[in-house]
């Protein structure tokens, strides 16, 4: 739907965008992640038209956006990471305006539906100021609504939001995800973790990772917890062990002794680790992978793009 070539911008003598290069496909929940200053913001006015890149293209739907800015505008809907509310007006009010600058065939009908999918019927008549950040944030996504767009771009809808607020708004866009595309900016890795399938990393203008979250996560798996019975923990194991692997946190008990380590490459080692044990006449308790957190994943990335 929506493909990225060899984007680089400048401002001024400054490059902030690296050959950026990626799709977003029909139908997914895309997160843009990377830390603050990352290139995220830059990158969303690219890709919604406010911005033209110094180099390279942007395609929507095969269409040159540069070229066809209208074409992306009629199918798009955008939140920007400052939500452009009139505090003046109500929320109908308001809503009714944005549906008219879009030319929507019936804008009261739109603004009911819009109104209704994000749950402002019940402060229709109030004024936007009035409202919580929770509740601007839903009429900020109710205008990226009108007008049926095929692709919704956010950046940052969560920011400044208590708990309560971001679960609310982050239930929104999953069922959102159910039947449009969206590529959703953040620097909130547990909200990618619940909502996207597919991430992008972010940093100092260069994308240091593109994969699904099941992939990304599969391949900082790298880490075991084992534990076995103190008995047959001896000196001699764990210098045999520390062959294979490199041990990085361990605790005893009387009874039981906690391991937690890395493997030396990417293979599954479990297998000579448990043959190693057995060796010494050792008993294996519980034996596992653990699981790299996203954000694990993310610093990692990060701190080693940014020592190259």
């Amino acid at each position: 739907m929506l493909e990225v070539r060899n984007v680089n911008l400048f401002y001024n003598k400054y490059q902030v965008l690296f050959d950026l290069n990626f799709k977003l496909e029909q139908g997914e929940i895309l997160g843009f992640l990377g830390p603050n200053g990352a290139g995220k913001s830059s990158t969303m006015r690219i890709l919604t038209g406010y911005l033209t890149p110094s180099s390279g293209s942007v395609r929507f739907l095969g269409k040159e956006v540069s070229k066809s800015p209208l074409f992306l505008r009629e199918n798009l809907g955008y939140l920007p990471e400052t939500n452009p509310l009139y505090l003046e007006l109500r929320v109908r009010e308001y809503l009714k305006w944005v549906a008219e600058l879009k030319q929507a065939a019936e804008p009261q009908k739109e603004v009911d539906r819009v109104m209704e999918r994000c749950g402002l019927k019940e402060v229709e008549k109030k004024l936007i100021r009035h409202l919580s950040k929770g509740y601007r944030q839903r009429v900020g996504l109710a205008q990226a609504l009108i007008g049926n767009p095929k692709l919704i771009i956010l950046d940052e809808p969560t920011v400044g939001l208590d708990p309560t607020q971001v679960r609310e708004i982050r239930e929104l866009i999953r069922e959102l995800g159910k039947e449009k595309t969206i590529l959703l900016s953040t620097h909130i890795l547990s909200e990618v973790e619940l909502i996207c399938k597919r991430v992008i990393i972010i940093n100092q203008g260069r994308i240091l990772t593109e994969a699904s979250l099941e992939d990304l996560i599969k391949e900082g798996t790298e880490r075991y917890f084992l534990s076995l019975e103190s008995s047959s923990y001896k000196s001699e194991l764990r210098a045999d062990l520390e062959k294979v692997v490199r041990i990085t946190a361990e605790d005893r008990t009387e009874k039981e002794v906690h391991l937690e380590f890395k493997a030396q490459n990417k293979e599954d080692i479990r297998f000579v680790v448990a043959d190693l044990v057995a060796s010494y006449g050792g008993k294996v308790l519980e034996f596992r992978p653990k699981r790299s957190s996203l954000e694990e994943i993310f610093v990692n990335l990060v701190y080693k793009g940014e020592q190259k």
